[in-house]
């Protein structure tokens, strides 16, 4: 081992460490430490006087090595109920299973009555609501401008930044809802950075299918004469 150079190791090591310090996954994380570790343990090995550092490195390795492997086990446990698979599917489709189930676990699911209103015009969204099943009319100054859908998310245009909604949404028969607070969803998505990036963009194409509907059905409306 007369010709074994340590450096190329250790640079690689740093490496490594340099794109898990940027990475905002916490298994990406640990899979980056695991895997510097592994490549300055050579060097701590061949290239090092002493077991100290050999032991330490090791114990780097082996520790996140075994939360990797718990983390992994975690996920493989996650499940979701049908309901719950279909607002993923519709909405948080790009978020992983682990941050899907944590996010929907924030909210709670009811059943409502027709007539309930979800949304005010002129007032912030109370919750971001996902009507699961059953239909919603959108109030403009007291006429009815537009209808929700099961499968639509119901306040995601305000919920995030607490501005006023534009119209009020009332169910039009009884309902099966996911909802979570403004409040508390703001303040969830404030510790959970890598999540509101996915729910921006699941929030911009459900108000694209929204405004695809709307253009839709004045496209169909007849002339007037």
């Amino acid at each position: 081992m007369a010709n074994f150079d340590p450096t190329w190791f250790g640079y690689g090591a740093l490496v490594v460490l340099l794109a898990a310090s940027v990475v905002a996954r916490v298994d990406h994380v640990r899979l980056g430490l695991a895997i510097a570790a592994l490549l300055a343990l050579p060097v701590a090995i061949l290239g090092w006087n002493g077991s100290g550092y050999t032991l330490l490195i090791l114990a780097i390795l082996l520790v996140n090595l075994g939360l990797i492997t718990r983390l992994w086990l975690s996920k493989a446990k996650i499940s979701f109920s049908d309901e719950e698979r279909e607002l993923r599917d519709r909405h948080f489709e790009r978020l992983g299973a682990v941050s899907a189930r944590a996010l929907i676990d924030q909210g709670h699911w009811i059943s409502a009555k027709r007539g309930e209103v979800l949304v005010r015009e002129n007032e912030a969204a109370p919750c971001l609501f996902y009507l699961a099943d059953g239909t919603a009319a959108i109030q403009c100054d007291n006429a009815e401008v537009g209808k929700l859908g099961p499968g639509e998310l119901i306040g995601e245009a305000t919920v995030l930044d607490g501005a006023q909604a534009t119209g009020t949404v009332v169910l039009a028969s009884n309902a099966r809802l996911w909802f979570i607070p403004a409040a508390g969803l703001r303040a969830w998505l404030a510790t959970h950075p890598d999540v509101a990036g996915a729910l921006h963009e699941g929030f911009a194409k459900a108000l694209r299918g929204k405004l695809a509907s709307a253009n839709a059905r004045i496209a169909d409306r007849a002339p007037l004469s």
